[in-house]
């Protein structure tokens, strides 16, 4: 398989970064406690007022920046986010519209953190399509608005927690030390040199585990949004965070395996291993199971948190901008999010 490559990239993060310190004015936690579990010492959290699309804008103004092109050249928009701006309509066209390029196609997926390697497939078909050259992708989150303290001044350290909103911001600490919001965008095209772009992809979903990571809240209850749903906190994820991290250590390093044995090249040929930002434990357990170098599996959580769809192009960008990602270079794209979905991608930069 030959096909897409990234021509350019672009991240935004919102506002201030809260440390964990920040967070243990809310929940009982420290920051000795969610650096050991997780490797996360801040993140970022959209505003009040803001949604993805608006983180959106300008990490995909400075893909296009970074391309030499502009908003005139996109010719297809894939929006990946679990927190979208509206139930209805998708982020896509939000973003199309705030760009300038209004009746631009635009496509929301919602395969959650694996949702870039999913999009990456459907780039490379969109791209032998006639008459599109250029597919703006996005990951953009956010996770603000399930965070289970009702406070944000509290956070701030401008007024005290109430007793009831420690207790139940502690209840849900596990997942809510773990995310943050930004946006990362990948502008990419079909690759003109031999040898190079998308070489392999390798796919999973399976929804028997659907329970392990997700957010009860939906459309099987009439009607779908109640004051009970928010009093029973029905709106923040619920994670079984011992089963998603045997899943990911289990299956994260056999679509590695399976995605280079199609492209045809081994382990020790892969220059980057550019995983999914979840959590730099399983992070750590795929790599010493895989038996690659650490300096081959970049991270940059401790920073950012968890920013589900945005963390692998956040980490790309961020990549590109240092140089430590080069033309030519082999790169295996991996990750696994709630569904479950998982995959990795293999492509020649």
């Amino acid at each position: 398989m030959s096909g897409i490559t990234i021509v350019g990239s672009g991240r935004y993060l919102p506002g201030k970064p809260y440390t964990n310190q920040d967070l243990a004015r809310v929940m009982d936690t420290s920051d000795e406690w969610i650096r050991q579990r997780t490797g996360i010492e801040q993140r970022h959290y959209c505003p009040e007022g803001q949604g993805a699309s608006d983180l959106a804008v300008p990490a995909a103004r400075l893909a296009l920046e970074s391309a030499g092109r502009t908003e005139a050249d996109i010719d297809y928009i894939i929006f990946n986010t679990m927190t979208p701006d509206h139930i209805l309509p998708g982020s896509g066209p939000l973003l199309g519209a705030k760009l300038g390029c209004p009746g631009t196609p635009a496509l929301d997926v919602r395969s959650q953190c694996a949702a870039m390697i999913y999009s990456f497939q459907l780039a490379d078909a969109l791209l032998k399509t006639d008459g599109i050259r250029s597919i703006l992708i996005v990951g953009a989150e956010a996770h603000a608005g399930f965070m289970p303290w009702r406070n944000w001044n509290a956070l701030d350290g401008l007024e005290p927690v109430s007793a009831d909103d420690y207790q139940r911001s502690t209840l849900h600490r596990g997942f809510a030390v773990i995310f943050g919001d930004g946006a990362g965008a990948l502008l990419v095209e079909r690759s003109s040199t031999p040898g190079t772009g998308l070489l392999s992809l390798d796919l999973h979903s399976d929804g028997r585990y659907s329970d392990e990571l997700r957010i009860p809240a939906g459309f099987r209850r009439r009607p779908y949004a109640t004051s009970e749903l928010v009093e029973d906190a029905e709106f923040i994820p619920r994670m079984n965070g011992r089963e998603v991290f045997r899943h990911a250590v289990s299956k994260l390093p056999q679509t590695v395996r399976a995605a280079c044995e199609r492209a045809g090249v081994g382990l020790d040929e892969v220059d980057w291993f550019i995983a999914h930002q979840a959590n730099d434990r399983i992070n750590r357990v795929v790599r010493e199971r895989l038996g690659v170098p650490p300096e081959k599996v970049p991270s940059n959580i401790r920073s950012y948190g968890n920013t589900s769809g945005a963390t692998i192009p956040i980490l790309v960008d961020e990549m590109r901008r240092d140089g430590r990602l080069r033309a030519g270079q082999l790169v295996c794209f991996l990750a696994l999010g709630a569904g479950l979905h998982w995959g990795a991608a293999v492509m020649r930069i």
